[in-house]
């Protein structure tokens, strides 16, 4: 056939495309075998990734035949995440790009934003910090794509050679195992492991790789989604994994949300969040201390903390006495024999103050004539309930038995994540242990719960989420066999369950003992706090032969179930103050009443009434100063002072007092009996 022929002869119509079913978003569908996550959900402007069989994948990526694919979007919890860590990376770039001697750490997202370390000179500073975000506006208008390469170990190893620290996770996670990656940094399982290597180019307009770096991903499709609702917020300093003998390294934390709106509105919370702040506060109405002659994180409570400190302890015994628990006491110091039989020792060792070594004797000449003794800082009180329960036989009609304590204890936080009152290193615990038969498990967790949540609304905080923590199957440090820990993660979840209230499961968080539900607050300004814990602990009684002799005469071992209802008293207060902003309810107030006169002639009219307060049990004071009436009543808001009364000519002829209130209303020419029964009434009902 000649040329001309062939070229005359009908074309053979194309091979129709290969369709494979996914399902997508819940429903099957049919697609085209090679059709990306780029096309499926292209008419879907604010998804950034897809979830394919429950992984978070590149839309760039090639959907497989079989698929369960998800959308997800810019605005949900995944697709922040994927926006902030993506915002790491154009960070990363901009500070490279202005410094090309900065070596890279990690960048992990984190809660409302994200950071990275550097290996720098000289530490950042403000001006840098702007410099950098200019930089990263001029790389985001560029819309460069993220794109996804899968690399062997030694192309990572050689893309990466001029970056020591990334060589480093790629040695630590040779073996693309998450725990490898989980050794090697916090944050690091971002960088390393997942079964395979990743390196994440940032491509510009041409297809140029411009920037890379070691990434499991995902991404978003390109920087223009970042926009400009972006911030570089601070800078710190940090160690290199975390180990105070490795290198410090420059950290700088940024965030990113979807519109410039979010990001204002984010701002907006962090400016309350820094009022409400109780390090400040405290200082400012003269309740704590952290003097640096005591050491980090050992707070000094002053008169007026103290009594903010006393009326919570106080509330919760009596109200601990009242549920059944017995009011008991233990010492701050042990030989440390005592956590090794509970197992705190050797697993909780790194957050146990170093043994104190004591009752050694020794001769003239050095030799040592009588052996010491090592000694712990108590950092838990239930291995010392314990003992008081084994202290005499017990019996099945005495259990449920419920013992608590203000327990002092003290752990050693490193000083880098001290922070006020929230993470300090002495602290008393509202901790209580109640030992149960086996049968009896399950309603007493269920009591425990809601007791803990009723004490919780009694101090104002009402709205809750449960978290259950349960055990890491591949760790070594959880004791007990897979059926112990099943049957107590159910008795747990099951009565979690039963109150109604929103349940996250916290995978690999359990104590080492047993399973454990944490009581998650919201604040005023919706910060989440964890607060009460409710641990069920079937390894403690077998390690210390606790038993009690059942009704058929039989020793069998009870259950112990820890209770630390706000966890400390120090850190609840901490976050007590910042969900008040200071101005707390009348029953917590240091000073419930200042009265103020209008001029000094009326001094002695107000000293009767607030004598009058103070005899019906009221923290009353009298402002006689020398400062002017206007200055008094400034001073009163300033300390947020519940009720201010004032009196002049017309109160003292009238028999009465002005009310002024914290929001500046007044209530003028209220009788003296009904000023003193309203006070009364509102410390009672313990409300604001």
């Amino acid at each position: 056939m000649s040329e001309n022929a062939a070229s005359e002869a009908p074309s053979q119509p194309a091979a129709p495309a290969e369709s494979i079913s996914i399902t997508r978003d819940g429903e099957t569908a049919s697609i085209e075998r090679g059709t990306t996550g780029t096309t499926l959900f292209a008419a879907e402007k604010t998804t950034v990734v897809m979830r394919v069989d429950g992984e978070l994948w590149d839309l760039s990526r090639e959907i497989p035949a079989g698929a369960v694919v998800e959308a997800v979007d810019i605005s949900s919890p995944d697709g922040l995440n994927v926006l902030r860590h993506s915002t790491a990376h154009v960070m990363a770039q901009a500070v490279q790009q202005l410094y090309p001697e900065a070596k890279l750490g990690i960048g992990p997202h984190i809660t409302d934003g994200f950071y990275f370390d550097f290996d720098v000179a000289e530490p950042f500073t403000p001006e840098d910090l702007k410099k950098i975000e200019k930089a990263m506006q001029k790389l985001i208008n560029q819309t460069q794509l993220f794109e996804r390469e899968v690399v062997s170990e030694d192309q990572a190893k050689a893309a990466m050679a001029e970056e020591p620290y990334k060589l480093e996770l790629l040695g630590v996670a040779s073996d693309g195992s998450s725990a490898g990656a989980a050794e090697a940094a916090e944050g690091a399982n971002i960088e390393v492991g997942g079964g395979e290597i990743t390196i994440y180019h940032n491509v510009d307009r041409h297809g140029e790789r411009i920037w890379s770096d070691l990434c499991r991903g995902p991404h978003l499709p390109n920087t223009k989604l970042i926009a400009n609702a972006y911030a570089v917020m601070r800078s710190a300093a940090a160690y290199w994994r975390g180990k105070e003998t490795n290198p410090q390294l420059q950290r700088l934390y940024g965030t990113a949300w979807p519109t410039k709106e979010d990001l204002k509105a984010y701002k907006e919370r962090l400016a309350e969040a820094e009022r409400r702040d109780h390090r400040r506060l405290g200082s400012e109405l003269d309740l704590f201390s952290f003097p640096d002659e005591l050491g980090s994180g050992l707070p000094l409570f002053h008169p007026k903390g103290g009594i903010i400190k006393r009326e919570m302890e106080d509330y919760v015994r009596t109200r601990h006495i009242e549920a059944g628990f017995q009011y008991v006491g233990t010492p701050h110091i042990s030989k440390d024999g005592l956590f090794h039989t509970s197992g705190h020792l050797p697993y909780y060792a790194d957050t146990m103050f170093p043994p104190l070594h004591v009752d050694e004797e020794r001769d003239a000449e050095g030799n040592i004539t009588k052996q010491g003794q090592d000694y712990r800082l108590k950092a838990m009180n239930c291995p010392m309930h314990n003992l008081i329960y084994r202290s005499r036989g017990r019996s099945y009609r005495e259990l449920p038995m419920r013992l608590f304590e203000f327990g002092s204890v003290y752990r050693y936080e490193k000083s880098g994540v001290i922070h006020g009152l929230t993470r300090v290193r002495g602290f008393a615990q509202d901790d209580s242990h109640s030992y149960v038969t086996k049968e009896q498990a399950p309603d007493e967790v269920r009591h425990l719960l809601t007791f803990v949540l009723s004490l919780l609304r009694d101090f104002g905080l009402d709205d809750f989420y449960l978290e259950l923590s349960t055990r890491d199957e591949d760790s070594e440090k959880f004791i007990g066999s897979p059926e112990q820990w099943a049957e107590a993660t159910k008795v747990l979840e099951d009565v979690a369950t039963e109150t109604g209230l929103e349940l996250v499961a916290d995978p690999g968080g359990a104590a080492y003992y047993g399973p454990k539900i944490s009581v998650q607050a919201r604040d005023a300004i919706g910060r989440t706090w964890q607060m009460s814990t409710v641990q069920y602990d079937f390894n403690q009684p077998a390690r210390f032969g606790l038993e009690y002799q059942a009704a058929d005469g039989t020793r069998q071992e009870p259950v112990m179930i820890h209770a630390a209802k706000f966890g400390s008293i120090e850190r609840f207060l901490g976050v007590l103050t910042e969900h008040y902003a200071g101005a707390f309810p009348v029953w917590l107030s240091p000073v419930q009443v200042r009265a103020i006169p209008v001029a000094e002639p009326f001094n002695d009219y107000l000293a009767e009434v607030v004598a009058k307060l103070q005899a019906a049990g009221v923290r009353a004071e009298l402002e006689d100063s020398s400062d002017r009436f206007p200055k008094k009543i400034r001073t009163a808001s300033k300390d947020k002072i519940p009720f201010v009364l004032i009196a002049g000519g017309d109160d003292a002829d009238a028999g009465a007092v002005s009310f002024r209130f914290r929001d500046g209303s007044q209530d003028n020419q209220v009788p003296v009996d009904e000023a003193v029964a309203r006070i009364l009434a509102a410390i009672e009902s313990k409300e604001g």
